[in-house]
């Protein structure tokens, strides 16, 4: 149906959409925008499940056969608390470097015909003319959404602990948390191997460790030092690396969109929406997204139609994974509640952190619980039901709580 699409960005969603585009009807005139010279990237790795990876062979066998030979996979989970280590083993996770990963998909994007125009910023206000379809694929601070945020109903909601995305020399062969004690409180890092000489390593604390530490008024080259000598059990002596243009610490920012179309202007990937880091789903939801899109473009002949379908498509399967995301990132917010368990419960109940229910038993009793649900289907079934009602009734009182806020400051 679209004869000229605009794709502005040249990550993962943008790049995947433009082959599922070509590969629908070859006759398509696409062309993918990236401000970003060919082969710069931010990031380390990117972690996957084997589900995309089904998903992948489906949509484009060629691509997701060169994704299943450039990746990484492990089976365990290891966690390091102060001096002990447990371990549990789980699904298989793949991990593949983002710059392969793009390099794979922008190969095959040009291998169907699809133009790359690399250092080619597109802004709101010098559109490419005569597109069909307008894609806005250019991330979390995405300015062609921003252009029209008012009618996006874009927020932006800031999370409390800071992070930094670094990389290592040290390869891991599990998904490794690191738990570290400090004067200040906790700090703690997530690694996995994404290549056969490098890992991703992303450290996180509460603001108040992280200025207790210092690391708000270090040099990156100092913070960095710091951090390996408190992670120096896990990462044997390897260093952590940071990017070339730098790597400062952050917040996470939640950002959710009330409509994800605007005209011929669609947006997707991570300028449609972020999730929490901690559980790694932000490739996958972009890769998920474009497979929709592609999908509604190739069954409704008329615009207006296939971006409402893959709006309400999309926002309908994000809703588990971002309520997920929100309760990943409390766990950690509330660290010290978890912290006096033994480790392998603390584990256990790390495994669980995505559960709406946690946060309001007392940890001990919830580890008894579920222990006791895995072996009894009446419970199974009690704590499947128990968990969103009370998630819905916390939400509801905290929606009526700002409602009441906002009259009242009116």
């Amino acid at each position: 149906m679209c004869v000229k699409v605009a794709c502005v960005g040249g990550g993962p969603a943008g790049l995947y959409l433009s082959i599922l585009l070509k590969r629908q009807d070859p006759s398509h005139d696409i062309t993918v925008y990236e401000r970003d010279p060919e082969g710069s990237t931010y990031g380390w790795g990117v972690t996957y499940w084997r589900g995309l990876l089904d998903r992948l062979h489906e949509q484009d066998p060629e691509s997701a056969a060169l994704l299943d030979a450039g990746s990484v996979r492990w089976s365990d989970g290891v966690a390091h608390v102060r001096d002990l280590t447990t371990r549990h083993s789980g699904d298989q996770g793949h991990g593949i470097g983002r710059h392969r990963l793009l390099e794979i998909l922008a190969g095959r994007a040009r291998d169907l015909g699809v133009r790359l125009e690399y250092e080619r910023a597109i802004t709101a206000g010098d559109l490419p003319s005569g597109a069909d379809l307008v894609v806005a694929a250019d991330g979390v601070r995405s300015e062609l959404r921003t252009r029209h945020s008012a009618h996006f109903g874009t927020r932006l909601t800031p999370g409390r602990n800071h992070y930094v995305w670094l990389g290592t020399t040290k390869v891991f062969d599990a998904f490794t948390f690191a738990f570290t004690e400090t004067g200040h409180g906790w700090i703690w890092c997530y690694g996995y191997g994404y290549g056969p000489d490098r890992s991703t390593c992303v450290v996180e604390c509460a603001p108040e460790t992280w200025a207790g530490l210092g690391l708000d008024r270090l040099s990156e080259a100092d913070g960095r030092a710091l951090l390996e000598k408190l992670f120096a059990d896990v990462l044997d002596g390897h260093p952590l690396l940071g990017r070339p243009g730098g790597t400062p610490w952050q917040t996470f920012r939640t950002l959710t969109n009330d409509t994800w179309h605007h005209g011929n202007l669609v947006l997707l990937g991570d300028a449609a929406h972020t999730t929490h880091y901690s559980i790694g789903a932000g490739t996958t939801l972009a890769l998920e997204d474009a497979i929709a899109l592609a999908a509604a473009l190739r069954e409704h002949p008329e615009l207006p139609q296939a971006l409402a379908r893959y709006e309400r498509e999309r926002k309908a399967a994000l809703l588990p994974v971002q309520s997920a995301a929100r309760y990943s990132a409390q766990w950690y917010e509330n660290l010290p509640r978890y912290m006096h368990l033994p480790p392998e419960r603390m584990f256990a109940l790390l495994g669980q952190r995505h559960s709406p229910l946690l946060p309001y038993v007392p940890p001990q009793l919830y580890y008894r619980l579920d222990r006791a649900a895995g072996q009894l289907e009446p419970l199974r079934r009690f704590k499947r039901w128990l968990g969103p009602k009370v998630a819905r009734t916390v939400h509801s009182r905290a929606l009526a709580s700002r409602e009441q806020q906002a009259y009242l400051t009116d």
